[in-house]
């Protein structure tokens, strides 16, 4: 039975300790970002390091604006043919900010009832969190996968096409994916999106809305785009590492509120979820590094790092699916599978620089489809909620579940590169894209910024005001 429209939002009281949690795992995936921008900061040359962490810093302010004004609509309003929110429902977050929410006081011989304070609240009674949260929650995850983008495109989009194509891409492809994976019927809203709710693909936290969707956008921007000045003959190595190690460990620390986060409880959901998003990772960083050692003779610290993201990336889809077997041959399958896919730009001629196609196209998609091997009846997912009773091909559930989440993959990868393609043409037609050769051999931090990242100032006695900068 659904709800009608008049009774959204959902107003009662939340649960406090949930809450807690939700709170904290927003701000651990925000972290996220941060986290990411030192990743794909470490892995660029030296003279563009500033502009790379503002591709993901700038991500935050554009995406946070229009998420308060129409993209949490757009993303969690009653769905308009499942394909994306109301606009009006909650433009500019109307009716979800409240006060605090207080019980009903009985009556007394000295004092009158009192009635209780409800909030706008989601979730299952008593499980309740406030709306808000919920709000902020999914902002963080509208951030990191326009940030993620950028690492394909690195050293030679001009900045001021970035900032125009954040605000395009989060409101023509990412709101509307996000409707269609997150927006669940009787939530936030009557009716949710179809990837949810009629093709029932299963999407735990974000490897279609996400990582498809980011790396799908990523091919399609870097083939508009081209290649960087000198790519692949010149040598473009990262030029920090310890900048790339810290990323991951920050990207990995986050991607805790990431994945159980997403139960959007404390409970046992987001026990199950926490383990099997460490054990995936674990294993996949061995299957990267064994790959390298098999086939380039040296385990890297580089590798080590690509490895947990992949891992991170293979689980995204199934952390509430499998079990500790399942979650094993997920992360290390999906790491093997990556450590290979990223040489294939060499061999295809497209420049994907930190290679976003490889790790989170491929891995994303390598995520939801093993679900469909690896679901297991006794997983969370399999024992509650819209998708019970469900078994994936392993455990005699047939390719019922693999077709699913193979069309809800294929569908996000394929929107978003096209929808990204035609945004990618109008700023290259309009206010252009790409920096000049020359730009380019200066570097984005000068160009862009007037900046730089490292300064080496020398002189003989105080007061020389000898400066040089040096470029990598």
């Amino acid at each position: 039975m659904t709800l009608p429209m008049t009774a959204f939002p959902i107003m009662g009281q939340p649960d406090t300790g949930d809450t807690a949690w939700m709170l904290a795992s927003s701000a651990l995936v925000l972290l996220m970002t941060p986290g990411l921008a030192f990743f794909y900061g470490g892995m660029v040359r030296s003279k563009n390091v500033l502009n790379m962490i503002m591709m993901s810093t700038v991500a935050m302010g554009v995406v946070t604006v229009l998420w308060s004004i129409y993209g949490f609509s757009e993303s969690f309003g009653n769905s308009e043919g499942g394909l994306f929110g109301s606009f009006g429902q909650y433009f500019g977050l109307k009716g979800l900010i409240q006060g605090n929410a207080s019980a009903a006081v009985a009556a007394t011989k000295t004092s009158p009832a009192v009635a209780a304070v409800n909030l706008p609240v989601i979730g299952t009674a008593p499980d309740y969190i406030p709306t808000l949260v919920f709000v902020a929650f999914q902002l963080m995850f509208a951030i990191i996968t326009v940030a993620l983008v950028s690492g394909a495109i690195a050293d030679r989009l001009k900045f001021g096409s970035w900032v125009a194509f954040t605000a395009l891409w989060a409101t023509f492809v990412y709101f509307p994916v996000a409707h269609w994976v997150f927006a669940f019927d009787g939530t936030t809203g009557e009716h949710g999106g179809w990837i949810a709710n009629k093709l029932k693909a299963i999407d735990f936290a974000g490897g279609t809305a996400v990582h498809i969707n980011s790396g799908a956008a990523g091919l399609a921007l870097a083939l508009v785009l081209g290649a960087r000045k000198g790519w692949p003959k010149a040598a473009m190595r990262p030029h920090n590492l310890p900048f790339v190690m810290l990323g991951s460990g920050l990207l990995w620390f986050g991607w805790y509120g990431f994945n159980a986060g997403s139960a959007l409880t404390s409970g046992g959901d987001a026990a199950s979820t926490f383990i099997t998003t460490t054990i995936a990772t674990g294993a996949a960083m061995l299957g990267w590094l064994l790959v390298e050692k098999l086939v380039d003779g040296h385990a890297t610290s580089l590798g080590a790092a690509s490895g947990v993201v992949a891992g991170l990336v293979a689980i995204t889809p199934s952390c509430s699916s499998v079990n500790v077997l399942g979650a094993l041959a997920i992360g290390f399958i999906t790491s093997v599978v990556c450590a290979f896919a990223i040489r294939l730009k060499y061999k295809l001629k497209y420049d994907d620089a930190l290679d976003v196609v490889g790790v989170h196209m491929i891995g994303g998609l390598m995520g939801t489809l093993l679900v469909g091997f690896f679901l297991c009846p006794q997983s969370p997912a399999a024992t509650s909620g819209l998708f019970a009773n469900t078994k994936g091909l392993f455990y005699g559930g047939g390719l019922d579940q693999l077709w699913r989440q193979a069309v809800g993959g294929f569908s996000v990868m394929a929107y978003s590169f096209v929808a990204t393609l035609i945004i990618a043409l109008v700023i290259k037609y309009t206010i252009g894209l790409r920096m000049s050769d020359e730009e380019q051999a200066e570097g984005a931090d000068e160009t862009q910024h007037a900046e730089t990242a490292y300064d080496i100032t020398s002189g003989s006695g105080a007061g020389s005001g000898l400066s040089v900068s040096t470029k990598v």
